[in-house]
C-alpha cells in the first residue's frame, strides 16, 4: 500500500442480484436487494463457522479454476473480481454482495444500495490492486480497505501463509491491521484511519526513529507463531528458512521463462542473464557464510521484507493515554515477511529510502538519496533500544545502554546483506513483468523490467564492493 490518489466512483447500480456473483456476464437486477434475494448467502462461504488455526493450502475448484481457500479463523466467499472493472457497476455489485457474504460488521447489518458505495483506488500498489470502500451515507459503516491480488503473484506468494501471518501478528501481537475475510483472488482488511508515509518522511529523523523501533518489535515475534516454512523442491534446495535466499531459488526458474519471451528484448534479455545472476549470487552466499563464521552472524528474526514507505502508516487518531509515542507508526503488507536475518530487513528499508514510486521514473532508484551514517546511526539506536528487553521508550539519540560497538556491528552487518536486497528484487520484478508482456503493453503501469535492470546493477556493484 502507498500514497494514496483518490479516484472517486459512485457506482450508479441500484442494488445486488447474487447471480452477478455466480454469471458476471449477467446484468444486475434493480429490482433484487440483498435482503430481498431468495438465495442464501451463506452458500458461497467456504468457511461458514470459521475455526482458529492454521489450515493446510487445500485446493478448490470454483467455476472451474483451482484456487486455495486459505487459514482457518477466516471467512471465505467463492467470488472473483476483476481489478480492471473497479469503475463498473457489476463490481460494486458484485463487491457489496462479498462483503455482507462475509457477514462484516456494519456492512451486513443493513440494506445498503450499491450506488451508496464510494470506492478510492490507492496508487503506488506494485503487486496487488487496492482501494477503499465506504459509505457516507451510513454514518455507522465503517470503511473497508479492499485488496485484489495482482496476476502474477501467486507465483511469487503463499497466500495461506501470508494470511497465517496477518492473522497471527493483528490478534496476537497487535501489528498490522485484521483480515475480515478472503474471496478467490482478494481479500477485505481492517481500514485504519491514517496517512502513508512519503519519501520525505523517511528522512524524518523522529519518523526515522518510529520505524527503528517498530521493526525491532516485529523481530521479537516468535517465528514459529507466525511461520509456516515453504516446502523447496526447486533451484538451490532448501536454505534453512532465510526468505532472501529461498525467494530467489524459487523465483529463479519462474524468471528464466519470463526472459525467453519473445517480447523481451535482446538488450534486456543480457542485462538480466540469469546464468550469471546465478553464478554471482551463488558466489555472494558462499561469501556471506564464510564472513558470517569469523565476524558473526546476523540474528535470524520474523522479518517485513518490504517497509517501503507506502507499507509504513501514520495513524491519525489519538493514541491512548500509556500507549507508547512509536505505536503511531502501523506496518501493513506482509506478503514477503518471511524470517531472515534482521541486517536484511533493515537493509531493505535503507534502500526503499532510494526510491519514490510516485515520480516520473518511479522504476529508479537513486543510490544518492541512501541514509547517511549519522541517519543510519538514528535509526540503529531506536532498533538497538527497543530489541532490549527494558525499553519503553524511542531515545532520537545514541544512549549509554546502546554502545558504539553495537551501532557499528549492525552497520557492518547491514552492509553484508545490502546486496541481497537487490538480487531478491531484481529476480522479483522480472516475475512481474510476465502479464506486460504476454498482453504486448507497451505502456504498462509500471515498468517492472526497467526496475529489474536497476536492482541488478545495484546487486553487482554492492558485491563489488564487498570485494566479491
Amino acid at each position: 500500500m502507498s500514497q494514496l490518489s483518490p479516484e472517486l466512483l459512485i457506482s450508479p447500480c441500484a442494488s445486488i442480484s447474487l447471480e452477478t456473483l455466480r454469471m458476471p456476464s449477467v446484468s444486475p437486477s434493480p429490482s433484487l436487494s440483498v435482503q430481498s434475494t431468495s438465495t442464501s448467502f451463506s452458500s458461497l462461504l467456504a468457511d461458514p463457522e470459521p475455526q482458529f488455526g492454521l489450515s493446510a493450502d487445500v485446493p478448490s475448484r470454483v467455476n472451474g479454476e483451482s484456487t486455495f481457500l486459505g487459514v482457518k479463523g477466516l471467512r471465505h466467499v467463492n467470488a472473483k473480481l476483476d481489478a480492471r472493472l473497479y469503475k463498473s457497476s457489476n463490481f460494486a455489485t458484485q463487491l457489496l454482495a462479498i462483503l455482507v457474504a462475509l457477514g462484516i460488521p456494519s456492512w451486513s447489518k443493513i440494506e445498503i444500495p450499491a450506488s451508496a458505495v464510494k470506492i478510492f483506488k490507492v496508487s503506488g500498489s506494485l503487486t496487488n490492486a487496492v482501494y477503499f470502500v465506504s459509505c457516507p451515507s451510513e454514518p455507522s459503516v465503517r470503511t473497508l480497505l479492499l485488496r485484489i491480488y495482482g496476476p502474477s503473484s501467486g507465483s511469487l506468494i503463499s497466500r495461506p501463509r501470508e494470511l497465517h501471518t496477518l492473522h497471527v501478528l493483528s490478534s496476537e501481537y497487535r501489528i498490522g491491521a485484521r483480515v475480515y475475510g478472503t474471496f478467490q483472488n482478494g481479500r477485505v482488511e481492517e481500514y485504519l484511519d491514517s496517512v502513508t508515509l512519503t519519501p520525505p518522511d523517511l528522512r524524518n529523523k523522529q519518523i526515522s526513529c518510529w520505524i527503528g523501533a517498530r521493526m525491532a518489535e516485529l523481530h521479537s515475534v516468535d517465528i514459529a507463531a507466525v511461520y509456516k516454512p515453504p516446502s523447496i523442491n526447486h533451484v538451490g534446495g532448501s536454505s534453512r528458512h532465510i526468505g532472501a535466499k529461498d525467494n530467489v531459488n524459487s523465483w529463479v526458474l519462474s524468471a528464466r521463462g519470463v526472459l525467453a519471451l519473445p517480447a523481451v528484448s535482446p538488450i534486456d534479455r543480457k542485462a538480466l542473464d540469469m546464468d550469471l545472476f546465478y553464478e554471482r549470487w551463488s558466489q555472494y552466499i558462499k561469501w556471506i557464510e564464510q564472513t558470517e563464521k569469523i565476524e558473526g552472524k546476523s540474528k535470524r528474526v520474523f522479518a517485513h521484507n518490504d517497509t517501503q514507505y507506502g507499507n509504513l502508516l501514520k495513524l491519525t487518531k489519538k493514541l491512548k493515554e500509556g500507549t507508547p509515542e512509536h505505536w503511531q507508526i502501523a506496518v501493513v503488507d506482509f506478503e514477503y515477511a518471511s524470517p531472515n536475518p534482521l541486517a536484511f530487513d533493515i537493509a531493505n528499508h535503507f534502500h526503499e529510502w532510494t526510491a519514490d514510486y510516485h515520480s516520473s521514473t518511479p522504476h529508479i532508484l537513486d543510490p544518492s538519496r541512501y541514509p547517511t551514517l549519522e541517519e543510519r546511526r538514528n535509526f540503529y539506536c531506536a532498533y538497538l533500544s527497543h530489541s532490549l528487553p527494558s525499553s519503553s521508550s524511542c531515545p532520537p539519540v545514541p544512549t549509554p545502554i546502546v554502545s558504539e560497538e553495537a551501532i557499528m556491528t549492525l552497520d557492518r552487518q547491514v552492509q553484508i546483506w545490502s546486496a541481497a536486497s537487490h538480487g531478491m528484487w531484481a529476480i522479483w520484478g522480472i516475475v512481474q513483468a510476465r502479464d506486460d508482456l504476454v498482453e504486448g503493453n507497451n505502456e504498462p503501469e509500471f515498468d517492472y523490467i526497467s526496475y529489474s535492470r536497476c536492482r541488478m546493477e545495484l546487486f553487482y556493484k554492492g558485491i563489488e564492493v564487498l570485494g566479491i
